[in-house]
C-alpha cells in the first residue's frame, strides 16, 4: 500500500479528555496540536462539539466550532483537523455551514440504539460543508447484517470515511479480519476506511499493524493518541503505528516531536491517573460490555477479577452497551446472595459470644501503633479476639471474619477459626453465614466492619470494643499492612456515614484505639 493511502489521525486532545475531563489548559492544548503538527500527523482531533453552559477556553469540550478553531496554531502545516459530535448531547442547529478553513471534518458518533437518528445528523453535518466520519459505537455489538444495513446507509450519505470503532476493546484477530473484510467489500471504494482501537487486551498496536499490512484497494486512517492516553484502559498509541508506517511504507512521521509531546504534556498526566492494560477491563472486552461495569465493580473493592468474570459473564446481552448502575447492583448482589441455611452456625457463635468479652481488630494502621495498648487488654480482660478481612502476625486472633474473597485469598497459613460470609469460595470455614443477612446496615453499600457488628447484635452480644477502626483520611494508606488496599477512595463523608451506621446497631461499642469513626463531628 502506498503512503499517500494512509493517514494517521490523532485524538488525544478528544478521547484523551476522558482522563483529565478536557482541562488541558488553553497554551498546553495549543502547543500539543503543534507538536502533532510538526510530527506530521495527517489529521488532528482536537475536541468535542457538546451542549455545554458556557465556554472554557482551557476545555477542549465547546458548544461552537468556532471555539475549538481558537486552539489552532498559526502554522498549520499539511495537517487536517477535526471535531468529534454526538447526536444525543449536540444542538446541531449550533454548527455553522463549513468556512473554508479551521475545522474541516466532523467525526459523528451514534449508539446502536440511535444509530438511524446518528445517520440522519451525519448526512446534515456533511450537507453543512464539512468532511464527515461516521463512526457508530461498538461495532463488535452488531451481527453482520445490521453492519450491512449500516454500510448501505453509510453508501447513500458517501462521506469522506467510515470507521470501524472497537468501542469496549474487545476485537480479536479474527473478528478484526472477518469486519474488514465485510465492510470493505460493501463500502463504496471512494469512501476512506478508518479504525479506532482500544487497549483492553493489549493487542491494539498489533490489530493496527494488520489493517494496515491487508493492502486494501482503498485509503485508510489509523486512529490513536499520544502514549496511548484515554479513558483507561485507553488507545493505541499513536508513536507506535507511526514508527512502523515509517519503518515499513516510507512514512514520515517525525517520532521526535512525539516523544516531546509525551514527555512534557502526557506521562505527567499518567503519574496522576494511571491508564493501560488491566485484566478488570480485558474482562469486559472479553463479553463485550461497557467499560463502565469493570470501573463499577472495581469500586466495589471486595470483589477478585474472578468474581467479575463470573458476574460479567451472565449479564443480559440487552444492557451491554449502556452502562446500568441499577442492573450492575441487582447482577452484584445476586452473585453475593448464595443463600444457605445458617441456623446451626448462628446457634453455635451465639453461645461462644453471647456472655463474653468481644475484641474486634480491623485493619487500620493503629493496631500497629497502639500494640502495646492492645496487648493489655487482651492479657487483663482476654476477650475473644475477632479480626475483620485480615490475621494480623502480631496478635493471637480467636475468629477471622470474612466477607471479601480479595482479602481471604491472600492468606497462606490460617491458625485461627474462620467466619466467613455466603459469597466467600472457601470451603475451609468453620462457620459459614448468609451473606445478605448481614447487609443493609451501610445505606451506601456493603461494609465487612458494620456486618460483623451486625452479627455480634444479633446474636445477643451487648458490648464490643473495637481496635483499628481508624477512618479514612483521602490520600493516605489506612491500613496497618501494605498488602491491604481499597479500590474505593473515602474521605470524611464516608467516616460520617460509618459513625451514623454505627449508632444505629443496638450495641454497645468501645473504641480502644483512635478513631474518626468516634470522633468526627463532635
Amino acid at each position: 500500500m502506498s503512503i499517500s493511502k494512509i493517514k494517521l489521525l490523532d485524538c488525544t486532545l478528544r478521547d484523551g479528555g476522558y482522563v483529565n475531563d478536557w482541562n488541558w489548559g488553553f497554551e498546553k492544548a495549543r502547543s500539543i496540536i503543534r507538536f502533532l503538527v510538526q510530527t506530521n500527523i495527517d489529521i488532528v482531533e482536537v475536541g468535542f462539539l457538546r451542549d455545554v453552559e458556557e465556554y472554557n477556553p482551557d476545555i477542549s469540550v465547546c458548544n461552537y466550532i468556532e471555539d475549538l478553531n481558537k486552539l489552532l496554531p498559526e502554522n498549520r502545516g499539511n495537517s487536517m483537523f477535526s471535531a468529534m459530535a454526538m447526536r444525543s448531547n449536540y444542538d446541531i442547529n449550533k454548527l455553522s455551514p463549513y468556512s473554508g478553513e479551521g475545522i474541516e471534518m466532523i467525526r459523528i458518533t451514534a449508539h446502536d440504539y440511535d444509530i438511524e437518528e446518528g445517520l440522519e445528523f451525519a448526512q446534515t453535518v456533511k450537507d453543512k460543508g464539512y468532511k464527515v466520519s461516521i463512526n457508530p459505537i461498538n461495532i463488535m455489538g452488531y451481527s453482520d447484517k445490521e453492519i450491512l444495513w449500516i454500510i448501505d446507509k453509510v453508501n447513500e450519505i458517501e462521506p469522506y470515511q467510515f470507521s470501524i470503532v472497537d468501542t469496549f476493546g474487545s476485537m480479536k484477530r479474527r473478528d478484526l479480519d472477518r469486519i474488514v473484510s465485510l465492510v470493505d467489500n460493501n463500502l463504496k471504494k471512494n469512501i476512506r476506511l478508518a479504525l479506532h482501537l482500544h487497549e483492553n487486551m493489549s493487542l491494539s498496536c498489533s490489530l493496527a499493524q494488520q489493517f494496515v499490512d491487508k493492502h486494501l484497494n482503498r485509503s485508510i486512517t489509523v486512529d490513536g493518541s499520544l502514549m496511548g492516553m484515554g479513558r483507561i484502559p485507553g488507545n493505541l498509541p499513536i508513536e507506535l503505528i507511526a514508527d512502523y508506517i515509517n519503518d515499513y511504507y516510507g512514512g514520515n512521521y517525525d517520532i521526535d516531536y512525539l516523544m516531546d509531546a509525551i514527555q512534557d504534556y502526557i506521562a505527567p498526566i499518567k503519574g496522576e491517573s494511571e491508564w493501560g492494560y488491566t485484566p478488570a477491563y480485558f474482562l469486559s472486552a472479553r463479553f463485550n460490555l461497557h467499560r463502565n461495569y469493570a470501573e463499577y465493580y472495581l469500586g466495589k473493592g471486595d470483589l477478585t477479577n474472578r468474581d467479575i468474570n463470573h458476574i460479567l459473564s451472565r449479564f443480559d446481552r440487552s444492557k451491554v452497551t449502556c452502562f446500568d448502575a441499577e442492573y450492575a447492583d441487582k447482577m452484584y448482589f445476586q452473585y453475593k446472595d448464595n443463600k444457605i441455611d445458617d441456623t446451626v452456625d448462628r446457634e453455635n457463635l451465639k453461645k461462644i459470644f453471647q456472655n463474653n468479652e468481644i475484641l474486634i481488630l480491623a485493619p487500620g494502621s493503629s493496631i500497629r501503633e497502639k500494640k502495646e495498648i492492645i496487648q493489655k487488654y487482651i492479657a487483663e480482660k482476654k476477650p475473644i479476639v475477632i479480626s475483620v478481612n485480615f490475621i494480623p502476625k502480631e496478635y493471637k486472633v480467636d475468629y477471622g471474619f470474612f466477607s471479601n474473597n480479595k482479602r481471604i485469598e491472600i492468606l497462606e497459613k490460617i491458625k485461627s477459626k474462620l467466619i466467613v460470609t455466603s459469597n466467600i469460595a472457601y470451603d475451609k470455614a468453620d462457620y459459614k453465614l448468609n451473606y445478605n443477612s448481614l447487609t443493609g446496615a451501610f445505606k451506601i453499600g456493603c461494609n465487612s466492619l458494620l456486618m460483623l457488628l451486625k452479627l455480634c447484635s444479633d446474636l445477643g452480644v451487648k458490648k464490643v470494643t473495637l481496635a483499628g477502626a481508624d477512618g479514612y483520611s483521602q490520600g493516605q494508606h489506612n491500613y496497618y499492612d501494605s498488602h491491604i488496599r481499597s479500590y474505593s477512595e473515602h474521605d470524611n463523608e464516608f467516616n460520617l456515614l460509618v459513625r451514623d451506621a454505627l449508632s444505629k446497631l443496638n450495641l454497645e461499642i468501645q473504641f480502644l484505639t483512635p478513631s474518626l469513626y468516634e470522633r468526627i463531628g463532635d
